[in-house]
């Protein structure tokens, strides 16, 4: 068994549980470079289910706030993402929504997700109390400061810096102002598990 797996074996077995009496949601929230969407693809492998990101349902630059870079969070549409995805799917209907592609300043194709026992919400913000959701199962994903930062100069070259500059900060002020940890059913540290 990979140590991906045997970490993971707690949180398979909750998720299926969650899907037994679905439709439900599990959350994976936590440090980006933690491997939040390694671990929402392996779960969705084992379970059968698909994934939704947090990064399709960020706000287009001219509708953020004038100063969303001091507000974590800011930057997402946390409305469109609950009342197009999270609440038709808890609701056993099918979601439909335009994932917003932030490289290229502009809404993708339509996605269509049928309803499903279960359904993975990933990647940061996916606990924040503005989705006003019922998470069936929450998982917070981390690492310490040393490995986060290897792993994001690995998986991001040059834009290494905005990571530092900018949204490492935001993330850490979201966990600070609203401990999303402490909600969860299972805080899982990566860094032995990726390496």
């Amino acid at each position: 068994m990979t140590p991906l797996a045997t970490a993971a074996a707690p949180i398979l077995q909750a998720a299926q549980l969650a899907a037994e009496n679905g439709p439900a949601l599990l959350a994976i929230d936590g440090r980006c470079g933690s491997g939040k969407s390694t671990l929402a693809e392996f779960l969705a492998g084992q379970l059968g289910c698909r994934v939704v990101h947090t990064d399709d349902f960020y706000l287009p630059l001219a509708v953020r706030c004038a100063n969303w870079q001091q507000q974590p969070g800011a930057n997402m549409d946390f409305i469109r993402l609950r009342n197009e995805v999270l609440q038709p799917l808890l609701r056993g209907e099918t979601a439909l929504y335009n994932a917003y592609n932030c490289a290229a300043g502009a809404f993708l194709p339509s996605k269509l997700f049928a309803a499903a026992p279960l359904t993975i919400l990933e990647g940061s913000y996916s606990l924040h109390p503005a989705l006003q959701t019922d998470f069936a199962v929450r998982v917070f994903v981390t690492c310490p400061p040393d490995v986060q930062a290897a792993r994001l100069r690995a998986r991001e070259g040059i834009r290494y810096t905005n990571f530092v500059q900018r949204w490492i900060p935001l993330e850490e002020g979201y966990f600070a102002a609203h401990d999303p940890a402490a909600r969860c059913n299972f805080v899982l540290d990566t860094a032995e598990i990726f390496v």
